[in-house]
């Protein structure tokens, strides 16, 4: 269960090269070294506030609570949307004024800062149309029903606009790997989930 990227499920998050998400979602597919973690890592992921990890810039547009608190999330979908370049801040900020509306929790703009837009209890709409089973860019047929808005955190990459079939930035690759582990971590979600 759970997204892959571009039909490769990561095992563990360690050297990871990131492929196909959807027609126009692709990186370098370079292989790309996964940062180290500080030694206090699981209380950071855990931790209330606006907990900052090394080399991962979150700007918290809504401070975290506990994770005891938080919607019970069990999946992660990684989207790309078609803003230009410097539209993740202003995305974000439209989100967090309406957190239910169609959008994700997360935004990461070009240069790898993070957009924390919602709070851990809201659900924002980004899984609606992802529900369907007809295999039509990934095989979904094991997330149909399962992987939905309700259990699913969002992140949205900026910066392929106008050309959608512009990959992630090498910035935004190095940010999803840290930002993930993160997840994984507050959340207990396992690598198959992503």
């Amino acid at each position: 269960m759970g997204l892959r990227w571009g039909g490769w499920r990561p095992r563990a998050i360690g050297v990871a090269m990131l492929l196909v998400l959807t027609p126009g979602w692709r990186t370098t597919a370079e292989p790309m070294e996964a940062p180290s973690l500080p030694s206090n890592f699981r209380e950071l992921a855990k931790a209330s506030g606006e907990p900052q990890i090394p080399g991962l810039t979150i700007v918290y547009l809504h401070p975290l609570g506990s994770p005891a608190d938080a919607n019970k999330w069990q999946n992660i979908i990684v989207h790309q949307t078609e803003g230009p370049a410097g539209s993740a801040k202003s995305m974000a900020m439209a989100q967090a004024k309406n957190p239910t509306k169609r959008g994700v929790m997360l935004w990461v703009e070009t240069d790898g800062t993070v957009y924390w837009s919602t709070a851990e209890n809201a659900i924002p709409t980004h899984g609606d149309g992802a529900n369907r089973n007809d295999n039509k860019y990934i095989d979904n047929s094991k997330t149909y029903r399962s992987v939905i808005k309700t259990n699913s955190i969002g992140i949205e990459f900026v910066g392929n606009y106008p050309d959608v079939g512009k990959p992630a930035t090498p910035e935004q690759e190095r940010a999803l790997l840290l930002l993930v582990r993160f997840l994984q971590e507050r959340y207990d979600i396992p690598a198959t989930n992503i």
